[in-house]
Order: structure tokens, then C-alpha cells, then sequence
């Protein structure tokens, strides 16, 4: 159920209530059990929590003791008087699901947890939330695992359906390359994992042949609406629309699963007014000191390091891409 259908839900309700207390100075009519029932149904449905709702909430699972979000965020004590390392625990963003999890015909909110305890290590978690009796329930938490990657995210046959890029055989902890489908069944407010389904290892493949739209240039930097950038892959050609120019470039898989070798851009020759060049000559740096893909929340990350800086882009799946001719135009 979305914020709007709620609200739309709550203003009903407050509009029954109020009628049914003001009546008419000459009427003696009462609202009907009909009315009273529809009235007390939406009261104790009213459908999952909200994910604004959700960055306040308390949950157990993680620790010997639960835990209560602050604005998405939770941390403990450092381990040691003084020290910098404590264990902490935050909202995944785009992480929030709605559906039905158990067949009760109420709706369950998902979200993904990461949990740190100041080490390289970052865990998720699936956490799952309902309305009990007018308060917010956390009615599971299950692990996910040490820098899993997800690549899409669904509730589907009253199951929570992630594709992933997780640790496979071999491989170091930082760099994960086994994609596999894994989905969580609820049942007496306990998460129960299934079977995984394991699908290959990560390769060039899973990101060719599609149109990807930048949304990040790194953590701190929202790419404005106004501006649009697309990137492509096909074979051993990238290419796609800057903020001003359309550009191109050679791209190989590196020796390793998610590495990537992104060679000089070309561009186009069309002069853009501020801030469009000075943010195109920025991308196209940051893009040839790519050096990892994968996915985070469904967008390819693509891992940079310039400077000795170092960050993330991030891209939103587009419609499937048409073959470029600047992909095969090197001039």
C-alpha cells in the first residue's frame, strides 16, 4: 500500500468518525454495522508500515538485546573505552518492500539492514515489519551475507525473491562473483531461507547490450535531474551520451570477476555553457579510472579511483539498448 492510498485510507476513516459524532439536529439516524465494520477493518488493517515509519523502528536478531533506529541508524558503545571501532547498524537505501508474507491478507514491510563492527566487513540483513495492535512489529530478521551484491529485489508468491552477486568458491572477501537467486519464506514470525539457485559467475555479460542512465557520480554527488548520461556496452566497445558530447572508448574484463579495464574516451565536438562541460570532463575522468563493477540496489556500481580518491558511479537500468554507432566509431 503506497503513502498515498494511506493517507486516503486515514482521511476516510477521521470522515466516518466525525459524521457518525455530528449528526443532524433533526435526524436520529446511527451509522449503519455496515458502516462501523468497514471503519474498524481499515483501523486494524492499516496495511505495512511506512518506510518513514520503518527508520524508527525497533528490532531484535542481530544482537543478545534489540536495538532501536534513529533516523535509519543505530550504534552501540566502542569495544574499547576511547576507541574508535563500536558496532552500528543503518537502513539500506532503496531497500523497502510491500507484500503479503504469510497469506493473512496483511501486508509485510522488508527492508535490508547493513550491520559493521568497524572492520572491512559490512553484513546485511532482511528485516520484516507489520502492524500489531496499533504499534510497529518486527516480525523477522535473516542474514544476507559479508558484501553481497544485490541485483534486483521482489516479493513474489508470498516470498522475498533476491538476485545476487555473492562469495563464491575462491573467492576473497572483498570480491564476490557468484550470482545466484535466494528467496525467504515467513512462517511464525521466523525468516526461513530456501535452496539458493547458483546461476555462473559474474562477467562483462550481465551488464552488455542494455542502457544504463548515471544517477551518482560518487557518494556525495547527486547527479543533477536536468542532466542525463547513458553508458553502454557492447564487446569491447563502451559507449554513450555525456553531459554535453557523446563519447566512446575501449573497455575489457580485467584478470579477475568484476574487474573492468576502461581505456582513453573520444567525444564528440560540441561546446556546452557551464557547469555541462566542466561536469563532462569530471565523468569521463572518473570513467578511466574505473577499475570494478557490480550492483548495489539493483544500479551497476561502477568502481573509480582517481588521485588518489576513490568512489563509486552509480546507474539506473534503462530500456534495452539499441546498438550505437559511436560503439564501433573510434574517430
Amino acid at each position: 500500500m503506497t503513502s498515498h492510498q494511506s493517507k486516503t485510507g486515514l482521511a476516510l476513516i477521521v470522515l466516518t468518525l466525525l459524521t457518525g459524532c455530528s449528526p443532524e439536529p433533526d435526524s436520529q439516524s446511527t451509522p449503519s454495522p455496515t458502516d462501523n465494520s468497514a471503519a474498524t477493518a481499515q483501523i486494524q488493517n492499516p496495511g505495512a508500515p511506512e518506510l518513514d515509519q520503518i527508520v524508527n523502528a525497533t528490532f531484535s536478531g542481530l544482537y543478545q538485546h534489540p536495538i532501536t533506529l534513529t533516523d535509519g541508524r543505530w550504534e552501540g558503545e566502542p569495544y574499547a573505552a576511547g576507541g574508535a571501532s563500536r558496532p552500528s547498524v543503518g537502513l539500506i537505501p532503496d531497500s523497502y518492500l510491500i507484500g503479503d508474507l504469510d497469506g493473512d491478507d496483511a501486508a509485510e514491510a522488508v527492508v535490508m539492514l547493513w550491520q559493521s563492527s568497524g572492520g572491512s566487513g559490512v553484513f546485511s540483513h532482511l528485516a520484516t515489519f507489520v502492524w500489531r495492535n496499533g504499534e510497529i512489529v518486527n516480525t523477522g530478521v535473516a542474514p544476507i551475507g559479508d558484501r553481497v551484491q544485490v541485483r534486483s529485489a521482489r516479493i513474489d508468491d508470498e516470498q522475498i525473491i533476491l538476485d545476487v552477486i555473492q562469495q563464491g568458491p575462491g573467492d576473497a572477501a572483498c570480491c564476490p562473483s557468484q550470482k545466484a537467486t535466494r528467496h525467504w519464506s515467513l512462517s511464525k514470525d521466523t525468516l526461513i531461507e530456501g535452496q539458493a539457485q547458483l546461476e555462473g559467475q559474474l562477467t562483462l555479460a550481465d551488464i552488455d547490450e542494455k542502457e544504463w542512465q548515471l544517477v551518482q557520480l560518487d557518494r556525495n554527488g547527486p547527479l543533477p535531474e536536468s542532466v542525463q548520461v547513458t553508458l553502454q556496452i557492447y564487446g569491447d566497445r563502451l559507449a554513450g551520451q555525456g553531459p554535453c558530447n557523446r563519447y566512446f572508448a575501449g573497455v575489457e574484463a580485467g584478470n579477475g570477476p568484476g574487474e573492468i579495464k576502461i581505456g582513453q574516451s573520444g567525444t564528440t565536438r560540441m561546446a556546452c555553457p557551464d557547469p555541462l562541460m566542466p561536469l563532462e570532463q569530471k565523468y569521463l575522468k572518473l570513467l578511466a579510472g574505473v577499475n570494478r563493477y557490480g550492483f548495489m540496489m539493483g544500479k551497476l556500481a561502477l568502481s573509480w579511483q582517481s588521485e588518489r580518491k576513490h568512489g563509486t558511479m552509480l546507474f539506473t537500468l534503462g530500456n534495452q539498448a539499441t546498438k550505437s554507432n559511436d560503439a564501433d566509431n573510434s574517430n
